[in-house]
């Protein structure tokens, strides 16, 4: 991969992670007022630390080119029914505009998965390393050619 394409990967990556780490923040910062939002529209609040914990973990292992073709696929898979849960109301311009951002953004997590994140991610430093390398630095010694 030239440096062009490694450049635009990251770039990509990050583009597309940032809305997902701004708003899995953003429902941290306004739990109730979200809870709220997804019973309204038919969604148990219950599920709202797993919608968290797929944003705001998925944004950034997405940015990090950290497991990224899983990370991917499961957001890719959020998107979609975001889409069809909260945005399903397409005789509305405005739900319409944003349940074809959100397939269109799932069809870009798709092609992520498909081509990986490219050279300049943790991925491609060899995922086994990293976290090899976190344990040792978490204080487990693990040599890296275990």
């Amino acid at each position: 991969m030239d440096k062009l394409q490694s450049a635009a990967s990251l770039a990509a990556r990050l583009a597309i992670a940032w809305i997902f780490v701004l708003e899995g923040a953003g429902k941290i910062i306004h739990y109730a007022g979200v809870g709220a939002y997804m019973e309204a529209n038919g969604v148990s609040s219950a599920l709202l630390p797993l919608v968290i914990v797929t944003e705001l973990g998925g944004g950034i292992l997405i940015a990090l080119g950290f497991f990224t073709r899983l990370a991917a696929v499961a957001l890719a898979g959020f998107c979609v029914l975001a889409a069809v849960l909260f945005h399903g109301n397409i005789a509305d311009a405005g739900e319409w505009i944003n349940f074809n951002k959100d397939i269109a953004i799932a069809g870009g997590f798709l092609a992520l998965a498909a081509f990986g994140a490219g050279e300049w991610s943790l991925d491609a430093l060899g995922g086994s390393n990293v976290i090899r390398a976190v344990r040792t630095l978490g204080g487990e010694q693990q040599p890296f050619g275990e």
